[in-house]
């Protein structure tokens, strides 16, 4: 393991630049995820259909087909993104998809007396849903998204594929410096958890204070 920490800083930079495109791809995907599950709740017809069509399709196809689509695919259109932008678009489209169903069972699982209750004090229904049902649906919706942002986390080391240099491609950089594999992989597997875990405890203490909230 003294490779590991000899090399440790260079490593670390991978592991910044993990956190990076997770936080940014989580942060693109809320926003993607709420408006589509907005779209499949109030839309018309067609806007259903199309926001349906667009989960169907990103959840039935593997994460590393989509962001090979946006990193090569697009070139032939004249469409070209530079890695960091490429994994983090492909990546929120992905996680996007994921949070909007998240979304969706959340604020289905509101009883529909909350609703009534709003209207009944002359909210509108965009009111009524913004100030009492979402708050509450943030709370059941907290668990699972705990979930997602740890799968994001650990997908992001797919993005080596297109040259992006997070933790798994500094440690194979590493390997084939030092022809040994064991004392990387097991060092960044550490580092993965160590990630894993403090997301876990950052989303249980918000968690928390939203069940004190509500």
């Amino acid at each position: 393991m003294n490779l590991v920490f000899e090399n440790f800083f260079f490593l670390l930079k991978g592991a910044y630049y993990t956190l990076l495109l997770t936080i940014m791809s989580m942060f693109f995907g809320l926003i993607i995820g709420g408006v589509v599950a907005i779209a499949r709740l109030k839309g018309n017809r067609p806007i259903r259909l199309l926001a349906r069509g667009y989960v169907s399709i990103i959840r039935g196809t593997p994460v590393l087909i989509q962001i090979f689509v946006v990193y090569y695919g697009l070139v032939d259109y004249g469409i070209v993104f530079g890695p960091l932008t490429a994994a983090t678009l492909a990546l929120s489209i992905n996680v996007g998809a994921y949070l909007s169903e998240t979304f969706r069972g959340a604020i289905l699982s509101i009883p529909k007396g909350q609703m009534e209750a709003a209207y009944a004090t002359g909210m509108t229904s965009w009111q009524a849903l913004y100030r009492i049902v979402l708050p509450q649906a943030a709370r059941v919706a907290i668990p699972p998204m705990g979930n997602t942002f740890i799968g994001m986390l650990k997908e992001t080391s797919l993005v080596s594929f297109i040259t992006v240099t997070e933790l798994l491609r500094q440690a194979n950089l590493l390997i084939a410096q030092y022809y040994v594999n064991m004392p990387f992989y097991i060092g960044i597997g550490v580092m993965y958890w160590v990630m894993s875990t403090a997301f876990s405890a950052i989303l249980e203490a918000i968690e928390k204070r939203l069940s004190k909230a509500y």
